[in-house]
Formats: structure tokens, sequence, C-alpha cells
């Protein structure tokens, strides 16, 4: 979990050194101008994530215990996989979300800036984090 929370850090300093370098970045439905915010989220997903990774923690805790225990490796893998696709299965629903209200709008938008950008975005989120 410490690695996750680290990756997490690590891209929303990226993100914030990219707007301060002058990086376009779409200003879609969730942001708020005081920074990007979502705002379209549903509030049964929201509840639906926040569980989904109440479990995933318990699961890296799990894998911690297995790793003191010198449990058998390629039991400690399938306990990796099972934790990669449940957090696989969080992005989605992100993505589910995102692509409904903010790139929604932005697509719908008749500002063609807003729309390429968008684009941009959802290309990068993607290739980038999607894998």
């Amino acid at each position: 979990m410490l690695s996750l929370e680290m990756n997490l850090r690590t891209q929303k300093s990226k993100a914030g050194s990219a707007r301060e370098s002058g990086d376009r970045s779409a200003n879609c439905a969730c942001d708020t101008g005081t920074g990007r915010q979502a705002v379209g989220v549903d509030p049964e997903l929201k509840v639906a994530n926040r569980k989904r990774l109440r479990r995933i923690e318990g699961q890296v805790r799990g894998l911690q215990r297995m790793l003191e225990d010198d449990r058998y490796c390629p039991d400690i893998i399938v306990q990796v996989a099972s934790v990669q696709e449940a957090l696989r299965g969080v992005a989605r629903n992100l993505m589910r979300n995102h692509l409904r209200h903010c790139a929604a709008q932005a697509l719908g938008s008749d500002d063609k800036n807003k729309s390429e950008e968008m684009y941009d975005e959802l290309l990068e989120t993607i290739y980038s984090h999607l894998r």
C-alpha cells in the first residue's frame, strides 16, 4: 500500500508541475477553477470504490503477513495479481465516471480546443495508466 501511496503522490506532483510549466490540460467538467476536482461523481460509485479500496487495503496487509511468514512464492504472486485486478476495477469505475461526466461535457462542447484537450487527456490516461 505504501508504494500505491507513493505512486499517487508522484502522479499528483507530475500533474502539478506540468500545469506550472504551462502544459495544456483539458478544462473538463471536473475543473472547478480552484484546481481539478471531480464534481460529477456518482455517490453510489464513490461508496463502492471506497469499500473496494478498504478491501484492497486488507489484501495488501495479508500480503505483508504472507511475506513475513515466508509463504510459498507462487501463492504470494497469485494474491498480488488479485490486488492488481481489484485496483484495475477501481480504475475502470473512475474512467467510466470520467467519461460519463467530465469527458462527455468537454467532448460535446462547441469549443474545439476544449474537445481536443479532452481527447488528449483521455488518450494519455489510457496509455499511461490503464494498461
